[in-house]
């Protein structure tokens, strides 16, 4: 006999849909860190509202989970204009880019995900839609086609990129502020996370900040995801969340004292074992610990090579003396880079 179901639950799922949205900062006054780009955002919304016009168009630039998406509803709410979101591989035809514009009202934000991965097409019409406010709509087929220009209302485009580089220029050049979000410091990310535990009614101890901050990557999405299994932890073995419960919780999600996982530690391990350290290419690595190249370049290879723990050479990656003692491995007498 199937269970009845349950009415008292239905609120706490609700509740932590509600929690996933308020642990995004609402305002530029609410957002931790980024201190020069969250000025220069202040600055050019400001200026906008003084002179009673749409901000110039935004292009949002660094890796996953610094808040590229957090700051373009930040744009929205500072302006008090409805935002509308759409990704790149979304738009990967002219007409889908199409409805969208001419579907916008006057001031709309606009924030375009992953931007460096529309279709050439979609590319082509916004940058005329990004200058001129209009597109060109193709009426007919062969001979008889004409073209038949659109006028739009005003709009700003947040667009948001991990990987600026593959952006065309003439698209780059259409946005009037290009924003570098960098990575967080271990003070910034306390600070991160002291908000969201006050969001999750949960005491944390000093350390136990420190702690996860340390281990964050300098991110603070992924500061948010361990704080939230700490507190799991701390819930089902009914134990407060201190230092030590960190440690033990963090260590059963494979995430050691730097904040490297399995996949890091595959890597750094297959490059020692199998490949005596480098140097090696990244698609033999990969293949060798069947992963996708990609995920290694985006994901894992930034981390470990801001923390010396990798190294990239003309001949291809290479494992630090750093590396064998994280490890705990002997470090060979010589090693292609000391």
């Amino acid at each position: 006999m199937s269970e009845p179901f349950n009415d008292y639950a239905a609120p706490e799922s609700e509740a932590e849909l509600a929690f996933e949205g308020a642990l995004r900062p609402k305002n530029l006054s609410e957002f931790v860190g980024q201190t020069k780009v969250r000025t220069q955002l202040d600055l050019l919304l400001r200026a906008a509202a003084l002179q009673g016009r749409a901000p110039d168009h935004i292009l949002l630039a660094g890796p996953p989970g610094l808040g590229k998406t957090t700051l373009a509803m930040i744009v929205a709410e500072e302006t008090s204009q409805p935002l509308r979101m759409s990704s790149g591989p979304a738009l990967q035809h002219a007409g889908d880019l199409a409805s969208v514009l001419s579907s916008l009202l006057p001031g709309e934000i606009l924030f375009i995900d992953e931007i460096h991965r529309m279709a050439r097409s979609a590319e082509e019409m916004l940058y005329l839609a990004m200058e001129d406010f209009r597109i060109d709509i193709m009426v007919g087929k062969g001979a008889g086609a004409t073209s038949v220009p659109l006028e739009l209302a005003p709009f700003t485009v947040v667009g948001a990129t991990t990987r600026a580089g593959l952006l065309p220029n003439p698209l780059r050049d259409r946005f009037g502020f290009t924003a570098h979000l960098e990575f967080y410091e271990d003070a910034e990310l306390e600070q991160v996370l002291h908000r969201a535990a006050r969001l999750l009614e949960l005491e944390l101890s000093d350390d136990a900040l420190t702690s996860i901050a340390r281990r964050s990557r300098g991110t603070p999405r992924i500061a948010n995801r361990l704080l939230r299994r700490v507190r799991d932890y701390a819930l089902v073995h009914e134990t407060p969340a201190s230092g030590e419960a960190v440690d033990r919780a963090l260590e059963l999600y494979d995430v050691d004292a730097l904040g490297l996982d399995r996949l890091d530690r595959a890597v750094l391990h297959g490059l020692i074992s199998r490949f005596r350290g480098g140097p090696v290419g990244i698609k033999t690595l990969a293949v060798s610990i069947g992963e996708e190249s990609d995920t290694i370049e985006s994901v894992v290879e930034p981390f470990l090579v801001r923390s010396g723990l990798l190294a990239r050479t003309p001949r291809g990656r290479v494992a630090t003396e750093l590396a064998y003692l994280h490890l705990g491995l002997p470090v060979p007498e010589q090693i292609p880079l000391a």
